[in-house]
C-alpha cells in the first residue's frame, strides 16, 4: 500500500532566531542533572502524559514506534519493583560488576539501595517492542534499540523542560519488570526512570561536561 504524503510545514526562523533558540535550548539542557534524592511531592498526571507524548514523537525505523511507556504511581507496584531491583543491584555490586566499574562509581556514592523508586511520585518504565503480532502474524520492528534510545533521550529532555527531575536506572537484568508489570512477550524492559521533584536537600556531584572541542570534530 502506498503511503499518503502531505506537504511539510514548519515556521521559518531568521538566523538570529535560530541562534537564540539554539543557545536557549542548550542553556536549558545544560542545567539538567541526574537526581537520586527525590521528594514525594505530587505531580499532575497531565504533565506526565504530555512528557510521554513528546517522547513518542521520536523518529523510528519504518515508523514502527517500537516503544511502550509504563507509568506507575501505584505504591504497591512501586514497592514490588524496588524490592526486585535491589535484589539484582545487590548482586551486581557484590559479584557482577568489575573492580574498575565499582571504582569509577565510588565518587558518586551509588550503591544497591534504590529508595527513589518508592519515593518519586511516578516511575516510567520504557519497554522496547521487539516485534508486533497482527492478525496472528509476527511482524518485525526495525532499529529497535536505536529508536527507543532516541525516544528515551527525548523523554529525559521533556522531563527537564517540565521542571521535573529524573535518573536513568537500568537494574540488570531487568526481566523482572516484564513480570511485575505483566507485559506481553514481545516487550523487553529498556530503561527505568523515577520522575518528580528533587528533595529539598538534594545534592549533585560537582562535575563538568566535556567542552565542545572534546566532543565535536569539524570537516570544513
Amino acid at each position: 500500500m502506498t503511503q499518503k504524503f502531505i506537504p511539510y510545514q514548519q515556521k521559518e526562523l531568521t538566523k538570529e532566531e535560530q541562534e537564540t533558540n539554539s543557545e536557549n535550548f542548550y542553556q536549558l539542557l545544560d542545567q539538567r542533572r541526574s537526581i537520586r534524592e527525590f521528594s514525594d511531592r505530587p505531580v499532575d498526571i497531565k504533565i506526565i502524559e504530555n512528557i510521554v507524548k513528546a517522547a513518542s514523537t521520536a523518529p523510528s525505523g519504518a515508523h514502527k514506534q517500537p516503544w511502550t511507556f509504563c507509568v506507575i504511581s501505584n505504591p504497591e507496584i512501586k514497592k514490588q519493583i524496588r524490592d526486585a531491583a535491589e535484589i539484582e543491584e545487590k548482586e551486581n555490586y557484590s559479584k557482577r560488576m568489575s573492580d574498575r566499574w565499582i571504582e569509577d562509581l565510588e565518587p558518586f556514592g551509588t550503591n544497591w539501595e534504590k529508595p527513589f523508586i518508592e519515593i518519586a511520585p511516578y516511575i516510567i518504565v520504557v519497554f522496547k517492542r521487539a516485534h508486533e503480532t497482527i492478525d496472528g502474524e509476527k511482524r518485525n520492528n526495525y532499529y529497535v534499540n536505536e529508536s527507543v534510545g532516541i525516544a528515551c533521550g527525548m523523554l529525559i529532555s521533556a522531563i527537564h523542560n517540565a521542571g521535573l527531575v529524573t535518573l536513568t536506572h537500568t537494574p540488570s537484568p531487568m526481566n523482572f519488570l516484564t513480570k511485575v508489570l505483566n507485559r506481553p512477550e514481545n516487550e523487553r524492559a529498556y530503561l527505568l526512570l523515577p520522575v518528580g521533584y528533587a528533595a529539598n536537600d538534594a545534592e549533585v556531584p560537582d562535575i563538568h561536561r566535556k567542552s565542545l572541542n572534546e566532543v565535536m570534530v569539524r570537516y570544513d
